[in-house]
C-alpha cells in the first residue's frame, strides 16, 4: 500500500453525519475513525464536495433513505474532488498524488472517501481530474454531469434539433443545456422570469414555465420542437407531447410517465464524465458556482442548495 503524509492526524478525521434522517438540522460534523483502503481500493483526501438535490432528498426520511440502501448512522453528499493518498494492493490506474473527482453515495462530505478503483457511479468511482479544472469545479461534475449525459444519449441531438429543456437553470440543466448546444441543437429552456438572463448565458432561449407553456414555446417560432428533456417533474413532458414530440425523443430524470424514457446518472456511458471534464478543461463547458461554504456551515449550505432559485452549484470546502 502506498501512502503519503497530509490530512488529518492521529487516526481521526471529519465527516458530515446523520444520526436520524431529516432536514438540514439533522446534519452534524463529527470526528470519525480515519478510513483505510482494502485490496483494489483507493482513498481520496477530499478537498471539495458538491451538493445535489438528491443528497438531501434521499436522507429526508426513513422510507426514502431505505430505497437508496441507506441506514443510520449515515454520511452525506455524493460528489467530491481531491487527491489520492492511499492505493490498495491490486488497485490499477491510480497513484498517490493523482488529482481525482467522482461520486461516493452519501459519504462524500468528509475528509476521506474510499472507493473501488474499478467502481461505478452507483458504488463509488474516481476519475482523473484534467489539468485546467480546479477542485471546486471538479466536485460538481459527477451526478449532474452524468445525468445530463445519460439524458442526451437518449435524445441523440444534432444540428437539426430544437430541444425543450424543463428546469434548465438547475444543477443538471447547467450541463444539459451546454451539452445540447455543443451537439449543435437549438435549446429552449424553461424557468422563472428571474432566471431568463442565467438561461441565456448558458446558451438557451428562455421561456417561463407553468400553464400555457406549449403556447409560449410556439410563440418563439423558428421551427418545431423535436426533442424534450424534463429535469423537474412531468410538466415539460406534457407540453412536449402537445407540441408533437414523440415519446421516444422525450426524457425525464425526476418523474415517471408511461412510454417516456427515464434516466439517472448511473445510466451514463463509462466515458461520459471524462468527456465532460475534458470539455471543462478546454473551456467549452462552464459550471457556475453559486456559493462555497466551509464544512462547519453544512446546514446553511444545504438550505442554500435546496432553494429552487439557486443559480449554479453549491460546494463545500474541506
Amino acid at each position: 500500500m502506498q501512502q503519503h503524509d497530509g490530512g488529518p492526524r492521529n487516526g481521526v478525521s471529519r465527516a458530515v453525519r446523520l444520526e436520524s434522517f431529516g432536514g438540514p438540522e439533522a446534519l452534524v460534523v463529527q470526528d470519525v475513525p480515519e478510513p483505510h483502503v482494502g485490496d483494489g481500493q483507493i482513498r481520496i483526501r477530499v478537498t471539495a464536495a458538491g451538493l445535489n438535490p438528491m443528497d438531501w432528498i434521499m436522507t429526508s426520511d426513513d422510507a426514502t433513505a431505505a430505497r437508496f440502501g441507506l441506514s443510520l448512522p449515515c454520511g452525506f453528499g455524493t460528489d467530491y474532488a481531491g487527491v489520492v493518498d492511499q492505493v490498495g494492493a491490486g488497485a490499477k490506474g491510480y497513484e498517490v498524488g493523482d488529482r481525482v473527482f467522482g461520486a461516493a453515495l452519501s459519504r462524500a462530505v468528509a475528509d476521506f472517501v474510499v472507493v473501488d478503483a474499478d467502481g461505478d457511479i452507483a458504488t463509488g468511482v474516481a476519475h482523473h481530474t484534467p489539468d485546467g479544472v480546479d477542485d471546486r469545479t471538479a466536485a460538481t461534475l459527477a451526478i449532474a454531469g452524468s445525468t445530463a449525459a445519460a439524458a442526451l444519449a437518449v435524445l441523440k441531438l444534432g444540428p437539426d434539433d430544437t430541444v425543450l429543456v424543463g428546469g434548465a437553470g438547475g444543477g443538471v440543466g447547467v450541463f444539459a443545456v451546454q451539452l445540447a448546444r455543443i451537439a449543435g441543437a437549438r435549446v429552449i429552456g424553461t424557468g422563472s422570469p428571474a432566471t431568463a438572463d442565467h438561461l441565456r448565458a448558458l446558451g438557451a432561449e428562455a421561456v417561463a414555465y407553468g400553464d400555457g407553456l406549449a403556447d409560449r414555446v410556439r410563440g418563439l417560432a423558428a421551427g418545431p420542437v423535436t426533442a424534450a428533456l424534463d429535469l423537474h417533474g412531468t410538466d415539460t413532458v406534457h407540453a412536449a407531447r402537445e407540441l408533437g414530440v414523440p415519446d421516444d425523443r422525450i426524457c425525464t430524470i425526476a418523474g415517471a410517465v408511461d412510454g417516456v424514457p427515464a434516466v439517472s446518472g448511473a445510466s451514463a456511458g463509462p466515458a461520459a464524465l471524462d468527456d465532460i471534464a475534458r470539455l471543462v478543461a478546454a473551456g467549452r463547458l462552464h459550471v457556475p458556482i453559486a456559493a462555497t461554504y466551509p464544512v462547519a456551515d453544512i446546514r446553511a449550505a444545504v438550505e442554500r442548495q435546496a432553494d429552487r432559485h439557486v443559480r449554479g452549484k453549491v460546494v463545500i470546502d474541506l
